[in-house]
This record gives C-alpha cells, sequence and structure tokens, in this order.
C-alpha cells in the first residue's frame, strides 16, 4: 500500500474555485414531462442543489413548439409554448434555472432530413433563417412575459450543440453554423443587450482550429458573444458489445488538456482575454451505453477533475443527473452504462457522491493536490474531498495528514464510496442483475448506493494532529474535522458502556 505524508497548515491559502455545483445536463426537454424524470431531478436538487440545467431539443417536434398553416393560399407560423412552459415552470420550482441550448431544428423549419439519436433530432440548417430568427425571438419573448426580464437575464443561451461533429451538424459545415450563430446573438440581443448568448458548444474533433476560427469570427464582424462553451470527455473510441461500449480512459491529465487548450486560445485575443468558458457536457465517457458510468471509478476519476476544472472554467456541467434518458433508446436494465448520476429506480451511483461532497466543501481551501482538496470555515472546521482513481491494478493508498489544530476536542466523520460499501452496480450483479427489480430488490439496491460512516472523537494538545485517510482502489471519501465542547448528562459514563468508545 502506497502511504504518503502532508502537511496542511490552517494559516495557508491555495487557488480552488468550486463550480460543481453550477450546471448539470440533462436528456432531451420533452423528458422533463415524466414523473420519474421529475422525481429523479427533485432528489438531485434536494441534496446536491444545482444552479442551471442543459438539455437538448428545446425546438424538436416533440415539444410542440413550431407549426405552419395555410390560409387564404398564404404560409403562415404559429408558436406552442405549452410543453415547454411545463418544463421550465417544474425547473424553476425546484430551483433550477435554464442554461438554454437553441437547438435541434423543427421539421418544418428544416433543410433537411438528417437527424441524431432514438428521437430523431433534426440537425439540418434552417431552409430559412428568418424563420428560424422569428423562433428564437418568439421564445425568449415569451419567456420575459412569464417570467420577467430580471429572470431570464439571469439565464444563458447557447447556440445549437457541438456543430463540429457532421452527426450534430449537417456536414459540420463551419461557415452555416456561423451564420446560424450570428443571426441568432443578434436576434438574442436585440431583445435586450443584458441577455447572454454564447458559442460554439464543440466537442473534442478538430476542436482547436474550430474555436480559434469562431472567435476570429466574432472579432472580425463584431458578433455578440457573452461567454464561451465546449465539452469534454475523458473515453477513446468504443468498442461495441451488444448493447454496450467499452472504452479506454484517458489520465486526468490528458482530459485536462482540452479545456485547458481552449482556454488558452480565447486568452490570445484580447477582447476575450479571461471571459468565461463554460464546459457546458463532460463526462468520462460520451456514449450512453458505456457502463463506466456506474462504477467507482468513474466517482474518484470525476472527484479528481472536479478539483481543477474551476482552474480554466466558469462552470462545468456532468452529462447528466438522471438515467429518464434515450439517445440510443429506452435502456435494457437499471444498470446500463447510461450517463446519469441516479440510476433508475431513485438508486444513486457512486458518482452522485462526489457532487454531494463537493457541495458541502467550504469556500476557502487551504490545500490542493492530486489526491485531495481541504477547506476551512470561518471558524477553523475543516472539510474535505479524497479520491484515489486506478486506471490499472487495484493499488491503495494512505494518505496522512498532519493537521496543525489548535489545542482542544475534535469530532472527525468520514464519508467513503467505494467498491465494497457503495457499490450498487456490484449488488445488482450479486443479485443476478434483473432487467426489472422488484421494489424489495431496489430497497437493497439503494441502501447498499450509500456511503459508509465513520467517526472518531480526539485531542489535541501542544502539537499537530495526524488524520489517516485509507484509500482503497476507485474510492472516494469526504471527511470533516471540527472543534467541539463535549457536554454529557450527569452520571452519564461512556466509558463503562459497552461499545460505547471503540476507537
Amino acid at each position: 500500500m502506497e502511504s504518503n505524508i502532508y502537511k496542511v497548515s490552517l494559516k495557508d491559502s491555495v487557488p480552488f474555485n468550486n463550480n460543481a455545483a453550477f450546471c448539470i445536463g440533462t436528456g432531451r426537454m420533452n423528458l422533463a414531462l415524466r414523473h420519474e424524470y421529475h422525481k429523479q431531478l427533485e432528489k438531485t436538487q434536494k441534496d446536491i442543489g444545482f444552479s442551471y440545467i442543459r438539455g437538448h431539443g428545446l425546438f424538436c417536434d416533440d415539444m410542440a413548439v413550431y407549426h405552419v398553416y395555410t390560409e387564404d393560399g398564404v404560409e403562415k407560423e404559429e408558436y406552442n409554448f405549452r410543453y415547454i412552459d411545463m418544463v421550465f415552470d417544474d425547473y424553476l420550482s425546484l430551483g433550477i434555472k435554464p442554461f438554454v441550448e437553441l437547438g435541434f431544428m423543427p421539421k418544418a423549419m428544416a433543410s433537411g432530413d438528417q437527424t441524431i439519436f432514438y428521437w430523431e433530432g433534426n440537425v439540418t440548417p434552417p431552409a430559412d433563417y428568418d424563420k428560424w430568427v422569428r423562433l428564437v425571438t418568439a421564445s425568449v419573448n415569451h419567456w420575459i412575459s412569464r417570467y420577467g426580464i430580471d429572470e431570464v437575464a439571469a439565464w444563458f443561451f447557447e447556440v445549437w450543440n457541438e456543430p463540429n461533429l457532421s452527426g450534430f451538424w449537417k456536414n459540420a459545415d463551419m461557415e452555416e453554423y456561423f451564420k446560424l450563430y450570428d443571426l441568432t446573438s443578434r436576434a438574442i440581443k436585440r431583445i435586450d443587450p443584458r441577455l447572454r448568448v454564447g458559442g460554439p458548444s464543440i466537442c473534442g474533433v478538430d476542436d482547436e482550429r474550430w474555436m480559434r476560427c469562431f472567435l476570429e469570427y466574432c472579432s472580425k464582424n463584431k458578433v455578440p458573444l457573452d461567454f464561451v462553451t465546449r465539452h469534454a470527455y475523458g473515453t477513446e473510441l468504443p468498442e461495441l458489445d451488444g448493447h454496450y461500449v467499452y472504452q479506454k480512459l484517458r489520465t486526468p491529465k490528458e482530459f485536462m488538456a482540452e479545456p485547458e487548450q481552449s482556454r488558452a486560445i480565447i486568452d490570445e485575443f484580447p477582447e476575450y482575454k479571461g471571459m468565461d468558458m463554460h464546459l457546458t457536457e463532460f463526462n468520462t465517457s460520451y456514449s450512453p451505453l458505456n457502463p463506466i458510468h456506474d462504477t467507482n471509478l468513474n466517482a474518484a476519476y470525476v472527484a479528481r477533475v472536479l478539483s481543477e476544472l474551476g482552474d480554466t472554467c466558469a462552470s462545468y456541467s456532468y452529462w447528466t443527473f438522471g438515467d429518464v434518458f434515450e439517445e440510443s433508446g429506452v435502456s435494457f436494465t437499471p444498470f446500463s452504462g447510461c450517463f446519469g448520476l441516479l440510476a433508475n429506480g431513485m438508486i444513486p451511483k457512486p458518482t452522485y457522491w462526489a457532487f454531494v461532497f463537493y457541495k458541502k466543501l467550504y469556500p476557502d481551501a487551504i490545500a490542493r493536490n492530486d489526491y485531495f482538496v481541504i477547506t476551512k470555515s470561518d471558524t477553523g472546521d475543516l472539510r474535505g474531498v479524497a479520491w484515489n482513481p486506478v486506471l490499472e491494478g487495484t493499488q491503495d493508498i494512505t494518505l496522512r495528514l498532519s493537521l496543525d489544530l489548535g489545542d482542544g476536542t475534535y469530532f472527525l466523520l468520514m464519508r467513503t464510496v467505494d467498491e465494497n460499501t457503495c457499490n450498487p452496480l456490484k449488488t445488482w450483479l450479486d443479485m443476478g442483475s434483473p432487467a426489472y427489480p422488484s421494489n424489495s430488490q431496489l430497497d437493497i439496491l439503494k441502501e447498499s448506493a450509500l456511503p459508509r460512516i465513520t467517526t472518531k472523537r480526539f485531542d489535541v494538545s501542544g502539537s499537530s494532529a495526524a488524520l489517516d485517510i485509507h484509500l482503497s482502489a476507485n474510492a472516494l471519501c469526504f471527511f470533516e474535522v471540527q472543534r467541539i465542547k463535549p457536554e454529557t448528562d450527569r452520571g452519564f459514563r461512556a466509558e463503562l458502556i459497552p461499545g460505547a468508545t471503540v476507537y
């Protein structure tokens, strides 16, 4: 077992931008009309509390927004915001705002019939850009009328999704996307200059050229741009086997190279230097058929990159919060390799706890490295997260923290997520991997999806305290150190109670 010793001073201060709970991804908008979706989002908001949510399919036909009809021989347009209102009303009632992705193309407006995903989102440019601009304008004006300009001005508007990939934008036509972005961003700004619009929402194919050309176009043509967006995933090409794919996971350093590259390109432009870059999608694998999403390795890996993403990104949105998701069709089992933090059946996956733990951290960090981040409250209490993603082998580690705590009595709380104690995937496999678990089986799966809690009381007198954090392969741990003033009832003697003073 590898062992490392780290001295941690409460007087230190290190950079740490913790925006783990800023934004979360979701499947297409129509899924938000389903009960299980609402329950999963409600639980996620209760336990984590994301500020924004982003997903596809806002203008797809299953949202019934765009309609054309003929009257007196003249083609006319009309809009129906009923379903969008239901979705956005529900989001706002749960304390989460839309990070609006403008897309895909209504079929009656599309220039072609190319689609993507099981639910057939049209990914061709509009046949008539004036119609697209009118749709965007009508939508934004409707939201302002319904929610007020102060509310809508707090949203973000992102133009399209991954246009550098031919699957998401016909022929990955850069010039055509720039036209779409130009006209869309100007239409939004004409409504109110306070509204925020950005792009190009690219992923890791030819991304360096796309990012530079996009910024050059916006700069040269004075196109509105309030923030920049891109995506990042941590796996290589997939191998398909039945309903599933398997991919090699890149190292966290290799993963971080993509947002770091984009950050550097943005800062090459004087007018965009320091501009917010939002990572509007990230995960390990980009496939909803990869079982890695259900694993403890995924949790430890994500915890590791969460500690660094704030160095380059204003926000970073995990793709996605739940497994009510249909890009490749409806999943056959509760552990199908889908992206979500919650498996269907309301089962938290290990990665769920990475976000719960990060949300609990204090704003001020005193230590951060490749293994942990530690934060401090105004009163000197500590909260930290530690991780041990192992891409090959089964290496355990022990982190020994030497903490310069003042004299007194302290309470230590540790919540551990590892392959032995918080691994619902293993439990599901052990029970025979039922495709449709019974209620009693679901109860067992949810119980097995909880972190292990351990506690300790210790005294410090005249020297620093040593805290050992044991992390098995792919483990994740939240720890808290709090100064306490013990209180006991008259005659209560813990040393006389069997089991009360176990260390």
